[in-house]
């Protein structure tokens, strides 16, 4: 078991590869590198400010921006001076973000720029425990914010052997992080996870997928997400491989193409928009491009399928994938930028089990891992050698997963959180007092030990003529439709089961142009209705039960969004939010 915090690992790597690149960052047009040494002395000298500005030990900060090195930097600072940093979501609105900072009681936050300044000055007379505005870029027009040259000037008032100091007196057991929960079912709780959980996670996660120095990673999901702190920080730390820093959201896929990152973590809506853009570019192909790549792609899913299983491709297959590669799927990766990726993985929400075969078929293995923030990210986890498609894999390494009796999955390891902070009467709702984690997911193992998702218990659909659904599976499955962007589920205390559903704009976009629609209220085209409805009927309503299939549907005039607080930032769906904005569209479909 490990015995030494992520800090610890900072200062030992910092010392061992002084020179070796730790972390890019894109500056006038070029990726500017930075070195471990580099790193180190950054991550003190900002705890050293932490503490100048009074952050003591247990002491808590919150970070509110997209992915920078500062933010990394501020967050192990804070852990380095014994505190704990909490990050916000950049979506957030003032009040949500009013929330998190006065829950945690944070005394300092680190703001992106004058955006995200904003929701600070619009809330700011009502935060009594904010005593400190740093900034991440920019020089503030706002007098009570510092730069971030200034507020690292401010550790030179803290001697550099209390950071020694500091660095001692962590513990294993110490609350390191909170990560705020995205509030599907209500206001977000924060998960208190300890220096162990972190550091024996990020060094299981080095073992399973084998990350070294000549790993590199494209850092540009929430850090407010586990999963994306886990590959960012704690897993860089521990591994000493490369972290580039996405320029924005919308630069994401130019960045990917430049940097080739050899580790892709990615939520599934990122893997639909690769797939999408893919399929879309395949249908275009006529004759022997069509046969090539209908060939190449049987080549590369048979090929992995064998290393899936944990053994070794034959001669033929071995030459037929290396002649595919060459004239097929190697030129596509290399187009998207994955062509150096040995590991994707995909987590924070179910992803279709075709998604993944049809990336097996371009040599391209992604891994699914299953979690919460309440175990640090991983529960279960498909892994190079072991890995079946439709499972979220077997039990994370070193892990316990059962079912109770009625199919909850439940979770014991050093990756199980401390509890909800400041929020015993959820803490005792969810972690019992042996220690297992009540995930609130059901599920099912096969006779390997593969564990399935079947539903959540919170959002099992009970139809008014008593029949329990879990929605996840039929979402799933309309998802699957060429047409379709989001699906949700409707049916609790329902006559039957029916679905609201958006189109995906560029396969729409596609539908109309070969049949010569109007873009104008596309959504209610009776062509692309009649597609919709043949879909269902075809490919969905067929996979399942009687009482499971879909019998009314809605197309919305719009995708499911972040902005209007359907979504999470991790993209999962607000059930609530979305019964309570299209209530008149959902009680329609029911007086038919």
């Amino acid at each position: 078991m490990t015995v030494e915090t992520i800090l610890h690992r900072l200062h030992r790597i910092g010392k061992e590869q002084p020179n070796a690149p730790a972390y890019h960052e894109k500056r006038n047009g070029t990726w500017e590198v930075s070195s471990w040494s580099k790193y180190l002395s950054e991550v003190r000298q900002a705890a050293r400010a932490l503490i100048a500005l009074g952050v003591e030990p247990g002491g808590a900060v919150t970070i509110l921006g997209f992915n920078r090195p500062e933010w990394a930097i501020f967050d192990l600072a804070a852990m380095l001076a014994g505190g704990v940093a909490a990050g916000i979501y950049t979506t957030n609105s003032p009040t949500e973000v009013k929330y998190i900072v006065e829950h945690a009681e944070a005394s300092v936050i680190l703001l992106e720029d004058e955006g995200q300044l904003a929701k600070i000055r619009e809330v700011r007379d009502d935060l009594a425990c904010l005593k400190h505005i740093v900034m991440m870029k920019g020089n503030p027009a706002y007098p009570d914010a510092l730069s971030w040259d200034d507020f690292m000037a401010e550790g030179n008032k803290t001697p550099e052997t209390l950071i020694g100091q500091r660095l001692n007196e962590l513990k294993m057991e110490q609350l390191a992080t909170l990560i705020y929960t995205s509030g599907t079912t209500g206001p977000p709780k924060g998960v208190m996870l300890n220096h162990l959980n972190l550091a024996w996670t990020a060094e299981t996660a080095q073992s399973l997928l084998d990350l070294n120095v000549s790993d590199s990673v494209l850092s540009y999901l929430p850090l407010s997400h586990i999963a994306e702190q886990m590959f960012t920080l704690h897993a860089a730390v521990t591994a000493g491989y490369q972290v580039y820093y996405a320029e924005s959201g919308l630069k994401v896929l130019d960045n990917l193409k430049e940097v080739r990152p050899t580790v892709l973590f990615g939520v599934p809506r990122v893997w639909e928009r690769f797939y999408n853009g893919v399929t879309a570019k395949l249908q275009e192909a006529t004759g022997a491009k069509a046969k090539i790549a209908t060939w190449a792609l049987g080549v590369g899913r048979a090929h992995l399928a064998v290393l899936n299983r944990g053994q070794q491709p034959g001669t033929w297959l071995k030459i037929q994938h290396g002649i595919a590669n060459k004239l097929f799927f190697g030129k596509v990766k290399a187009a998207l930028g994955v062509d150096r990726v040995r590991h994707g993985v995909s987590g924070a929400a179910p992803i279709a089990k075709e998604i993944l075969e049809f990336f097996s078929g371009l040599d391209l293995p992604i891994y699914e891992v299953y979690g919460q923030s309440e175990d640090s990210g991983p529960t279960t986890v498909n892994r190079p050698g072991a890995t079946k498609y439709g499972s979220v894999g077997q039990a994370w390494p070193g892990v316990q997963v059962r079912l109770a009796e009625d199919g909850e999955i439940q979770v014991k390891g050093n990756n199980v959180f401390m509890g909800y902070y400041r929020n015993p009467e959820s803490t005792a709702e969810t972690l019992t007092a042996d220690g297992w984690l009540l995930s609130g997911d059901l599920g099912q193992f096969d006779s390997e030990g593969y564990l399935t998702i079947v539903g959540r218990k919170k959002e099992i659909i009970i139809t008014s003529g008593g029949k329990n659904i879990a929605p996840k599976n039929i979402e799933a499955a309309l998802k699957n439709l060429t047409l379709v962007g989001d699906a949700v589920v409707i049916g609790d205390n329902r006559r039957f089961i029916a679905a609201l559903i958006s189109l995906e704009p560029e396969a729409a976009e596609k539908f109309a142009a070969e049949h010569n629609l109007s873009r104008e209220n596309l959504h209610q085209n009776p062509q692309v209705v009649a597609a919709v409805q043949k879909g269902i009927d075809s490919e969905v309503n067929s996979l399942f039960a009687k009482v499971e299939q879909v019998r009314a549907f809605r197309i919305l005039d719009r995708p499911l969004s972040v902005e209007h607080g359907e979504l999470t930032p991790t993209l999962k769906v607000k059930r609530k939010v979305v019964n309570q904005h299209f209530a008149e569209i959902i009680e329609e479909m029911y007086k038919e």
